[in-house]
Order: structure tokens, then C-alpha cells, then sequence
């Protein structure tokens, strides 16, 4: 595969457009990798798309025309009907497709399983609900680190955030750390803003000033690369303030809460597809 600026232009279906799917052709559009003509979006109700079809969208009930008439195929919809769109579309399949997968807990195995072939390049996706505003960590893995696919994933999801490719045996974790992580860092900014109610701040202001404020520190460790402890480091000072707030939530198990719920999500999102069949 040539990557997706070179070349002859094929279009790009999304089946089970929701907010993931269209937040992902929004992404394809805004850094002009393909118009909106060129990118196809189904749903079973396509008038639920109606808004995308107003930005000329191509939008349809059709899964099958839209894998016809694309190369690259994402597929969106929820594990339980995974399944059903596969056994739909594997008859309209070629060694030609690319099929991207956001659907958790799905192994690309399991896909290749269902279409019943290995030459089909399949891509394995976990983009997070800040992907509507590009600014999603998605994690991508392939069949190898080698795969031609992973390029073109990569290339997509580049333009909706950040993205890192990991080994597939890493991609659960990636669900509960990424898209489950979205979350927890909200109930975090949440519970901040609770204590800054407490102390007299209004509820508004205390939430901006939270979310400000993490969105402060993580550009600080993402700007400077900075392990988290360095920053911390860098505001706790002897008998200071900071540092009796820090020491009382990890009294009450901050830091141990965080890594017991990210080590069950893990767990769950581990059987989310497996449960479906």
C-alpha cells in the first residue's frame, strides 16, 4: 500500500458511524487527507447522519456498496454486532482492503477468523472520546509491526490526536489506560473541583479551574517529557501545603485506587467481545 496521500485517491468507509466514526471523519476531512465526498458513513438509520450528510457526507444504510467502493474500511460498530456487519461484508472483500477496527476486545484474529481470510489487512485501533476534538491518545497494533495497514492507521489517527503502536497483546491494556482513562481522569478533575467548592469556590469556576489545571500539568510532562514525580518535585516544598495535600490523599489510597481501577478495567474490557459470541 502507497500511503493514503499518494497515489490513486480510494475512498474511506466508517460502518456504524457514532460518535467515534464521525469524530474520525471529521479528522480525515479537517487535515485533508480526502473531501467528505470521499468519505463514506453508514448507519442503520441513515437519517441519524443527516447533519454529516449536510457537509456532503456520503452517507448510507449500505455496507456492502460502502466496502465496494472503498479501500479503506473502519469498522465501528459495538462488539455484539461485530459478527453480523462481518459475515455481511466478507464476500465484497479483497487482499485490496484495509479493515481498521475500534471495537474492543475484538482480536484481529477473531476478525480474520470471521471473513475466513488472512490476506486482508487487518488494523487493530483504540481512540478515546477526545478524539471529537482531536485530541485523542489512540493506540494502533497489526499482524506485524511491518504492516502496510498500520501506516495507513496511522496516518488517519495521527490527524485526531496522538497515536502509538503496540504489540496486540497490549491492546486491552491500552483500552483501560486510554479510553477508560478518559474517565478517571474526569472523575479526578471532578473531585478537585468538589474540594474547590469546599473551600469557596462556585461550582463553574471550581470545574475550570480543575480542568485547567490538568490539562496544565499534562502539557507539562508531554512538552518537557518530565517524569510526573519531577513536577511534583518541583511544587512540594518543606512543611509546605502541597505536600500535606499529597500525603493525605495517598492516606486514603489515591494512588492505589487509580491503579486497582485501571487494573480491573483491563480485566473487563479483556471479555467485552468474547462474551458476544
Amino acid at each position: 500500500y502507497r500511503c493514503l496521500m499518494e497515489g490513486q485517491r480510494q475512498n474511506i468507509s466508517v460502518l456504524g458511524c457514532g460518535n467515534i466514526g464521525r469524530a474520525i471523519a471529521h479528522g480525515i476531512v479537517a487535515s485533508k487527507l480526502r473531501t467528505s465526498a470521499e468519505v463514506i458513513l453508514t448507519r442503520r438509520d441513515p437519517s441519524h447522519l443527516d447533519d454529516m450528510k449536510n457537509l456532503h457526507f456520503s452517507v448510507t444504510h449500505d455496507n456492502v456498496d460502502a466496502v465496494k467502493r472503498s479501500q479503506v474500511v473502519i469498522l465501528c460498530v459495538q462488539p455484539k454486532a461485530l459478527n453480523t456487519l462481518l459475515s455481511e461484508i466478507k464476500p465484497h472483500l479483497s487482499s485490496n482492503h484495509v479493515l481498521i477496527s475500534v471495537i474492543s476486545g475484538a482480536e484481529i484474529s477473531d476478525i480474520q477468523n470471521q471473513i475466513g481470510r488472512t490476506d486482508v489487512d487487518v488494523v487493530r485501533a483504540m481512540p478515546n472520546t477526545a478524539i471529537a476534538y482531536r485530541e485523542s491518545m489512540t493506540c494502533l497494533a497489526g499482524s506485524s509491526k511491518t504492516s502496510p495497514g498500520l501506516k495507513i492507521a496511522e496516518e488517519i489517527f495521527d490527524q485526531v490526536g496522538a497515536t502509538m503502536i503496540v504489540d496486540e497483546d497490549k491492546m486491552v491494556a491500552a483500552t483501560a489506560l486510554c479510553a477508560c482513562g478518559v474517565a478517571f481522569f474526569c472523575r479526578a478533575i471532578r473531585a478537585a473541583s468538589q474540594g474547590g467548592i469546599e473551600i469557596g469556590f462556585h461550582s463553574e469556576d471550581a470545574i475550570k479551574m480543575a480542568a485547567q489545571t490538568a490539562k496544565g500539568a499534562a502539557t507539562l510532562l508531554l512538552q518537557s517529557g518530565a517524569h510526573p514525580e519531577r513536577e511534583v518535585d518541583k511544587v512540594t516544598t518543606p512543611m509546605g501545603c502541597t505536600i500535606a495535600g499529597l500525603n493525605q490523599m495517598e492516606h486514603s489510597g489515591f494512588s492505589s485506587a487509580f491503579i486497582k481501577g485501571i487494573v480491573t478495567s483491563a480485566e473487563k474490557a479483556a471479555v467485552l467481545y468474547k462474551k458476544k459470541e
